[in-house]
């Protein structure tokens, strides 16, 4: 059965390491530039801060997906707070189903009862699922471009 909850920073720091590598080898652009190094530090002082939103998919308390989240006040409008994915990912054994689907909208839920005004999702165009936003009543509102100019 999975289950779906959110997570203490410091518990789920020490469990992640499987999925963000697999997560990184699926999704990373840049790879061959860009070793996944993740700023620990930085994550803890958002999570300390009441910034940090943490979510995660469980099957027999394995851990199979997250979606972790920063939350903040919006700088144009100050009276709403915002919240954006950070990274989101679903183990590839598990995407059948609705998992991922279930993920976004236990996240949702959670976000609009401790009052978030938007939670917006970004995704890699080679790894699209705009299909599962869609039906959690999703827009899609902008476009992104990127583009390597270190050395």
């Amino acid at each position: 059965m999975v289950t779906y909850q959110i997570e203490n920073f410091y518990s789920l720091k020490e469990q992640v390491d499987e999925l963000f590598k697999k997560h990184w080898e699926e999704i990373a652009l840049y790879k061959d530039k860009m070793k996944l190094n993740p700023d620990w530090d930085f994550y803890e002082s958002l999570y300390k801060q009441g910034a940090l939103g943490l979510y995660t998919a469980r099957k027999d308390e394995k851990l199979i997906g997250y979606f972790v989240v920063l939350a903040k006040e919006h700088p144009h409008y100050k009276d709403h707070l915002v919240a954006s994915n950070d990274i989101i990912f679903i183990d590839p054994e598990h995407r059948k189903g609705l998992v991922g689907y279930k993920l976004i909208k236990f996240a949702k839920e959670h976000l609009k009862e401790i009052g978030i005004s938007v939670l917006s999702i970004n995704m890699k165009t080679h790894k699209p699922f705009d299909k599962v936003l869609e039906r959690l009543g999703f827009t899609n509102t902008e476009r992104m471009y990127s583009v390597y100019i270190g050395e």
